[in-house]
């Protein structure tokens, strides 16, 4: 699943992630362990791409935060597929 914020509240979340764990940019979160590229996280923090639960759940454990506190929404599994879907078959 993947996790749908406001326009501009991913960025938001980023940052108040990176000022919980005291680092100097997003290339810090990466020093936690997390399996996430360093060019995936800047497409997070730029909102091209959407954050997926596990590692919004993730974060929010890290920083010590309640992910209720944040107004967001969940998209399933199979969101966006069927777009990649009708252009594979042209």
């Amino acid at each position: 699943m993947r996790v749908l914020f406001k326009e501009g509240e991913q960025r938001r979340f980023l940052d108040l992630i990176v000022d919980k764990l005291n680092c100097i940019s997003i290339r810090g979160i990466l020093q936690f362990g997390f399996e996430v590229s360093y060019s995936s996280l800047k497409n997070y923090y730029s909102e091209r791409r959407l954050l997926p639960e596990i590692f919004f759940k993730d974060l929010c454990h890290i920083a010590k935060l309640n992910p209720t506190d944040f107004d967001v929404g969940y998209l399933g599994d199979n969101w966006g597929k069927i777009k990649g879907g009708k252009k594979s078959k042209r």
